[in-house]
């Protein structure tokens, strides 16, 4: 595939000085009218030649406003770093919306070093390929314009470079080791190149041979795409077919009509009940603690189902440094100049901790769905977004349980009108949640789709019947407590 990289490009140091002024003018230009665009732009920079990698980023730097472009370099993980899914420290520094970040090797370069150094085999390897192509497709779908620049040099130039800064007395370990694993790097490289080269994000291949030459192609190739994405928009949104298992919302049944509504507890059983699970959930949460055993438990139900209830239960039987409760509204500005998945993974603590989400990811498909707050477009594909990002967490090995808390629109209403009437719980009911009660079918539809199309065999919904509040107190209690055995036996 390199092979098919025309070397040996020049660009004369005169044909240099009568380009680069115009062009460095135009750039700055560009930046300026981003800062008024709706996306941000991802550049990564990855290739065979370390330095020439350095060089380009070190001029983008100076020919662009340092204010609205921010490089970042990626080393192996650090402790923090670890403890975390390994896509997180890219989601926490993406860039908002009319900003540019330049990432420097990051997710591509991670693949290529570890199986390089054989520390993932090949089938390892093409699934981390996987995770990667549907991560830049997310971030393009949500509009990001992301550039891929692969600077490539022969060997035999390689070589040159290497005798030469040896004669001058010129050293760099990692140089010579990108030289000493030549063969190897260009060969993973390559493959890396073809799984991960998509419509949305491809690989620009450029030659780095003459330093004069890369600078200005990789630079007259941000300002080309920059100006077709002024000109012509973000590329149309793709067609997201329905998953074969949604039904269209025209039926009267949902998967939510499964659910035994006239489950309860005795309260002569509900007290000891609850001390006994509670009493494990702190020595098990304590012990996951220590291990190093993270958990996130997800929220969701109906208004007034007992959410902030049962949270209350899960929280008085753990000592407070071992959770965070994460209430989720309406995202703040910067949050929607931002993928609406990137607030969540910033959210994640490191290991040992049990995060709890109090509404979640899922109100992309919920609330955004049925108010028209996200085109169908992106409430479809988020299906797959969501799978992926739990899929990551698991894959980590995080427990990760998600609760739906069930009621019927009956007791809502009961409930509704007795919050009215109880004046320290007057606060929690707004005109809003009457009207939401007027789209109840819709929510049940979409209730319903999220179901299916998120209970994974690695995040399996739980939906709890929450007619009887302390019912749905120890049944969620009791699921936690047996997913953190399981895992620490």
């Amino acid at each position: 595939m390199f092979e098919a990289v025309e070397l040996g490009q020049k660009l004369s140091k005169d044909n240099y000085k009568q380009v680069v002024p115009q062009l460095r003018v135009d750039l700055v230009n560009a930046q300026y009218e981003l800062r008024q665009a709706n996306f941000p732009v991802i550049i990564l920079i990855l290739g065979d030649d370390r330095h020439a990698c350095n060089a380009v980023l070190n001029s983008l730097m100076e020919w662009m406003d340092a204010r609205y472009i921010e490089a970042f370099y990626f080393g192996r993980p650090s402790q923090e770093e670890q403890q975390r899914p390994r896509f997180w420290r890219y989601w926490y520094v993406l860039p908002p919306q009319g900003k540019i970040g330049v990432f420097m090797g990051a997710w591509a370069a991670s693949a290529l070093a570890e199986r390089v150094r054989e520390e993932i085999d090949n089938a390892e390897f093409e699934q981390r390929c996987q995770h990667i192509c549907r991560f830049e497709q997310a971030l393009a779908d949500d509009g990001a314009l992301i550039l891929k620049f692969w600077l490539h040099l022969p060997k035999a130039i390689h070589e040159q470079r290497r005798k030469k800064n040896s004669r001058n007395g010129w050293t760099d370990d990692r140089t010579w080791a990108v030289y000493e694993s030549y063969d190897d790097a260009i060969r993973v490289g390559e493959q890396l190149v073809r799984l991960t080269s998509t419509a949305m994000a491809p690989w620009i291949l450029v030659d780095s041979s003459n330093s004069r030459y890369r600078i200005v192609t990789v630079a007259q190739a941000i300002l080309s795409a920059l100006a077709a994405r002024s000109q012509n928009g973000p590329a149309q949104e793709r067609p997201v077919a329905l998953p074969a298992t949604v039904t269209l919302p025209n039926y009267q049944q949902t998967v939510l009509s499964t659910v035994d509504l006239s489950a309860s507890i005795v309260w002569e059983d509900y007290r000891p009940q609850l001390d006994q699970y509670q009493a494990k959930l702190h020595k098990l949460t304590r012990k996951a603690f220590q291990a190093g055993l993270s958990t996130v438990l997800v929220f969701e139900g109906w208004d007034a189902a007992g959410k902030g209830g049962v949270i209350r239960r899960l929280t008085q039987a753990m000592d407070a440094e071992v959770y965070k409760v994460i209430p989720i509204g309406a995202p703040t500005d910067e949050e929607k100049a931002h993928h609406y998945l990137w607030r969540f993974w910033r959210h994640l603590h490191r290991a040992g901790k049990v995060l709890i989400f109090d509404r979640s990811w899922y109100g992309r498909v919920l609330v955004e769905r049925v108010e028209n707050f996200a085109s169908e477009p992106e409430w479809q594909r988020s299906y797959s977004e969501i799978n992926d990002f739990e899929e990551q967490l698991t894959g980590h090995g995080i427990i990760l349980l998600k609760f739906w808390l069930h009621i019927d629109a009956d007791e809502q209403l009961r409930r509704f009108q007795q919050r009215e009437n109880t004046p320290y719980k007057k606060y929690k009911i707004t005109e809003e949640d009457y009207r939401n009660r007027e789209r109840w079918h819709d929510y049940e539809v979409a209730v319903s789709d999220m179901v299916t199309n998120t209970s994974t065999e690695f995040a399996r919904w739980q939906l709890i019947p929450a007619t009887d509040k302390r019912y749905a107190r120890v049944q969620v209690i009791q699921t936690l407590c047996q997913a953190l055995k399981q895992h620490l036996t």
